[in-house]
């Protein structure tokens, strides 16, 4: 299967569910390797990776350190259920809010490794840890989450981007629940501690990166719905 190269991630996306709702790959079953899929599909390995890490997410398929990605369970229905909470009417607002924060947040991150302060990387450890701690509460993790980021975009000493993103949030909040409760709480904790380690030791280029990463992760889940 040769696929054309138009909004790839989704369409890899779709060759995945495809393949383990129709039992090509099996409960429990090892899933072709990330260098496999590339060939098979004709697709850049990041553009594999992406897609894959959407089940991961959801619990569809599970990565096994140095044996290979395995299906968890095949009720992709179920899962697209829970997506199923962001309507029609909620979509685009959401998928707005999600590429104007992809645009902002990358560099907001960029500076703030670079201006970091002890406080900062205390604040956000603190946040991270509030966020561990309130899995399963939605409200209180969605708080800590926009805390979180708050802190970044306050640590860039940009009173602007400060100002912003802060509004942005504050509209915001009831975008921010649906999708934690379409996609859950493990993303936003892998990707946070991720950037609160590269923020650390001032790693700006890898703090960008996973911000980017992290909010297109999000708008490439949103896809799924």
């Amino acid at each position: 299967m040769q696929i054309i190269k138009v909004n790839i991630t989704q369409q890899v996306i779709e060759y995945l569910k495809e393949n383990i709702e129709n039992g090509t790959w099996s409960v429990g079953e090892k899933i072709p390797s990330e260098n496999n899929l590339t060939e098979i599909l004709g697709v850049s390995r990041s553009s594999i990776r992406v897609a894959i890490q959407q089940f991961i997410a959801l619990d569809v398929l599970q990565s096994v350190h140095g044996k290979g990605t395995f299906v968890r369970t095949n009720k992709i229905m179920g899962v697209n259920k829970n997506l199923n909470a962001i309507n029609d009417a909620n979509y685009d607002d959401i998928n707005q809010v999600l590429e104007f924060r992809r645009i902002i947040e990358p560099e907001c991150a960029y500076i703030a490794a670079q201006h970091a302060t002890t406080e900062t990387i205390n604040n956000l450890e603190i946040y991270l840890g509030n966020m561990k701690n309130n899995i399963g509460q939605s409200e209180e993790f969605v708080k800590q989450d926009i805390l979180f980021h708050e802190e970044i975009c306050h640590a860039t000493g940009n009173h602007l981007l400060d100002n912003c993103l802060k509004e942005v949030f504050q509209k915001t909040t009831k975008n921010h629940k649906q999708m934690n409760e379409a996609f859950g709480y493990n993303d936003g904790i892998y990707f946070h501690a991720l950037l609160v380690k590269a923020i650390k030791i001032k790693d700006a280029r890898k703090a960008k990166n996973l911000m980017k990463e992290h909010l297109q992760q999000a708008i490439d889940r949103l896809k799924l719905k």
